[in-house]
C-alpha cells in the first residue's frame, strides 16, 4: 500500500512524456502510430518480420513514417521512389549511418564500413587513394573480378539446378576479389580457414541486424 502513491506519481509524469515529445516535434518528424511510454511501438512490430509490420504502416501513414523502438525513434521508408529520393537524389544530406549497439560497442565506430561523419569520410578518401593503387579502376583489377566470376559460376553449376541460398555463396566470391587485391592471391572456395573466416564474417552481421 506504502509503495501505491509512489507508483501512481511516477506513472502520471512518465505517460505524458512520449506524447508531449511527440507535440513538441510534430511538425519536424513524419506521422506515425503513438508510442507507449518506454516500449515505444515495439508491440506493433513483428520480430520475426518487422517489413511486414512496416508495410501495414505504410498503407496508414505513406510511404515515410516514424515509429519508436523502445526508446529509440527511427523514420521508416518504404518503396523505390521513396528510398531513391532520399539516398540517390539527396544521398549528401542521407548519408550519416544509424547506430547499431552490438558493432558500435565492438568498433567504437572505426572502420570504413563502420565509420560515420568526418571519421568515414577520411578512411573512404584513403581507401580509394590506396584501392587505385593496387589497380581499382584499371583492367588489373577487373581481370581477377572476371576471374572469380567464372569461379562463382562454376560453384552454381554444381547444384544442378537445386535450390540453394546465394549469400554464402556471393560472400565467398567478394571476399576472394578483395583477398587477391590486397593479398594477391585467392582461396580455394572449399578451404577451411576461409570458410570459417566467411561463415564468421556473416554471423556477426547477422547478430548485428
Amino acid at each position: 500500500k506504502g509503495l501505491r502513491p509512489v507508483y501512481l506519481c511516477l506513472w502520471r509524469f512518465c505517460l505524458p512524456a512520449p506524447v508531449m515529445v511527440g507535440r513538441g516535434r510534430k511538425g519536424k518528424l513524419p506521422p506515425g502510430p503513438t508510442p507507449l511510454p518506454f516500449l515505444g511501438n515495439i508491440l506493433q512490430v513483428k520480430t520475426s518480420a518487422p517489413f511486414k509490420s512496416f508495410l501495414e504502416l505504410k498503407e496508414k501513414y505513406g510511404p515515410v513514417f516514424t515509429v519508436y523502438l523502445g526508446p529509440r525513434r527511427v523514420v521508416v521508408l518504404c518503396g523505390h521512389d521513396t528510398v531513391k529520393e532520399a539516398l540517390v537524389d539527396q544521398a549528401e544530406e542521407f548519408s550519416g549511418r544509424g547506430e547499431i549497439a552490438t558493432i558500435d560497442r565492438n568498433f567504437n565506430g572505426f572502420g570504413v564500413a563502420l565509420a560515420n561523419g568526418q571519421r568515414w569520410q577520411q578512411l573512404r578518401r584513403f581507401s580509394l587513394t590506396t584501392l587505385r593503387n593496387f589497380g581499382m579502376g584499371k583492367r588489373s583489377i577487373e581481370e581477377r573480378i572476371q576471374e572469380e566470376a567464372q569461379c562463382l559460376v562454376e560453384e552454381i553449376r554444381r547444384t544442378k539446378g537445386q535450390p540453394f541460398d546465394p549469400t554464402f555463396f556471393l560472400s565467398r566470391t567478394v571476399s576472394n576479389v578483395i583477398s587477391s587485391v590486397v593479398f594477391g592471391s585467392r582461396f580455394d572456395y572449399e578451404d577451411k580457414t576461409f570458410l570459417s573466416l566467411a561463415r564468421g564474417a556473416l554471423k556477426g552481421t547477422h547478430v548485428a541486424s
